[in-house]
This record gives structure tokens, C-alpha cells and sequence, in this order.
């Protein structure tokens, strides 16, 4: 997706590199990009920023934690962001993604394809909203959690960190830190599951 959100802004795949710690990828192309080695090998000063294309929530925040770079923001083209909305570094906003006025959107997050983030949202560091999630408004969704492909959330409602909601689940109610939501409406699932 980031590769494809770099092309659309213009960039030539000559300008970019992409890095990848399977060896195995080492010496390969991912839309005519080269991928060039460890991600390790991404040093400070190198190019003119970096972002983490990991869907992996925790892997992001270690990987932001580990890596001195300057971290950039991306938004597709074809996304539309109100001027409002406050977006930190690292954080990608896909194509047909729409972010309206007053969302606060934190540092290494992702806005998926075709996702809406209503007016008032506030979005942790490190959260991937999935493609076709729609956040009704003033929604807050903690550091760290992950909303499934096409999960809808009811204005003013709060879920937790580290959370996951299912995919195609509608969340009525509060959800806690560090469950697995599902269904219609979003209920945890029990805990030896």
C-alpha cells in the first residue's frame, strides 16, 4: 500500500528504496522499487524520510522506537483530508480514505483504503484502521488497536488500546483495553478463545 501511495504522489521508484528483513526479497522490485536490504540498514540522514509499512500495530511501535529517522506522513492523493485534521508523523492515509474536520490522527497510524474517520475522531499512535471502517463522530480509538475491514463504530464510543475489532463488527458500546471484539452488535469474545 505505501509503495503505491509514494507512486501516486510522483515520487519515481529510481528516488525510493524499500527495506525488508527477509533476505530472500533482497534484490527484488515491489512496483519497480528495489528492495535493498535489512531494515536495520535505514540510518538517520539517509533520503529525505522514512515511514513503516508493517500492518503489524506492535512491530510498527518497536520498529518507531528503534529507528532514528525522520518520519514522514503520507496522504493518497486521492484521500481527502480536511486542512482541521491534525496527523502525526509516520502515519499513511490511503487512497479513497476520508478524514473529516477536527480529527486528531497519531504518530505511525493507518487510515486503510476507502476508510471514514468522522469529525471529532481521535486516533492513537499506532492504530490500523482497516479498509472500509467507518468511525462515526467522536469516536476514540486507543494506542495500538486494530479495526477490521469494514467495521463500523457508533458516534462518541471509546475503544480501548490494543484491541482488536473483527472484521464487519459494529461497536455500540465501550470496548476495554486488550480484547478481541466481534459481531453485531461488538461483544469480547471470552477470554479461552
Amino acid at each position: 500500500m505505501i509503495a503505491g501511495v509514494l507512486l501516486a504522489l510522483g515520487q519515481s521508484p529510481a528516488e525510493l528504496r524499500m527495506l525488508d528483513d527477509d533476505s530472500t526479497k533482497w534484490g527484488t522490485k515491489v512496483l519497480g522499487i528495489d528492495v535493498s536490504g535489512p531494515i536495520n540498514a535505514l540510518t538517520q540522514g539517509q533520503g529525505a524520510g522514512a515511514v513503516i509499512g508493517i500492518g503489524d500495530n506492535s512491530v510498527r511501535k518497536r520498529l518507531a522506537a528503534n529507528l532514528r529517522v525522520e518520519w514522514i506522513t503520507l496522504i493518497h492523493p486521492r484521500a481527502w483530508v480536511d486542512p482541521s485534521v491534525r496527523l502525526g508523523p509516520g502515519t499513511v492515509v490511503a487512497a479513497g480514505a476520508v478524514v473529516q474536520p477536527d480529527a486528531a490522527i497519531g504518530s505511525h497510524a493507518i487510515i486503510n483504503t476507502g476508510a471514514c474517520v468522522d469529525h471529532d475522531c481521535s486516533i492513537d499512535d499506532f492504530v490500523h484502521i482497516a479498509p472500509g471502517v467507518h468511525l462515526a463522530g467522536g469516536v476514540t480509538v486507543k494506542e495500538g488497536t486494530m479495526v477490521g475491514l469494514g467495521a463500523s463504530v457508533i458516534g462518541g464510543i471509546t475503544v480501548g488500546a490494543w484491541t482488536r475489532v473483527g472484521s464487519g463488527a459494529t461497536v455500540i458500546r465501550d470496548l476495554p483495553d486488550g480484547v478481541t471484539a466481534v459481531g453485531v452488535p461488538a461483544r469480547p469474545l471470552p477470554m479461552d478463545q
